[in-house]
């Protein structure tokens, strides 16, 4: 699917988050045992910490309200933010308590938001905005995610190199 460079950033780190359900659901299918729930707990919560934060930060913060009026559907937003809150309510229980049944349902809903986003929202970002707004905005998202996701390469849940 095309995207147009104004939103390859966020898209970049889409395919982060969709890598990291793949690695969630084949480890648990694998192997649910408590260790390998902690370690891959812990992987959600370093990638939270590394870029997913950030990147639902600089789409609520910039992207969102910089869309809004020229979407088709700008109640997809409302649903998106939705989602956001959700999944930060996910990561906050694996914080305190990580269970299979927790890192399954995060898997799931962050493949459907990704792909909701990709499929949906960007989609109707470039055919809503011209191709000088659409420029303006790649602008304020490539500062906004330098500034808030420091770490957008390699695989974000490993530690960042010392």
């Amino acid at each position: 699917m095309w995207r147009d460079p104004a939103l390859r950033p966020l898209s970049h780190q889409h395919q982060h988050g969709l890598a990291l359900t793949v690695v969630l659901q084949r480890a648990l299918q694998a192997d649910a045992s408590p260790q390998t729930v902690r370690r891959l707990a812990e992987d959600v919560l370093r990638m939270w910490q590394v870029e997913l934060a950030g990147h639902f930060q600089v789409e609520e913060e910039l992207l969102f309200p910089a869309v809004r009026e020229a979407l088709a559907e700008p109640g997809l937003l409302d649903a998106l933010i939705g989602e956001h809150r959700r999944i930060e309510r996910l990561v906050d229980a694996l914080r305190a308590e990580p269970t299979a049944e927790g890192l399954a349902e995060l898997a799931s809903l962050l493949a459907q938001h990704i792909r909701a986003e990709e499929r949906s929202l960007f989609q109707q970002i470039q055919q809503a905005l011209t191709p000088e707004a659409i420029a303006d905005l790649g602008a304020r998202l490539d500062a906004a995610v330098a500034k808030l996701c420091p770490v957008t390469s390699g695989l974000p849940w490993q530690e960042p190199p010392r």
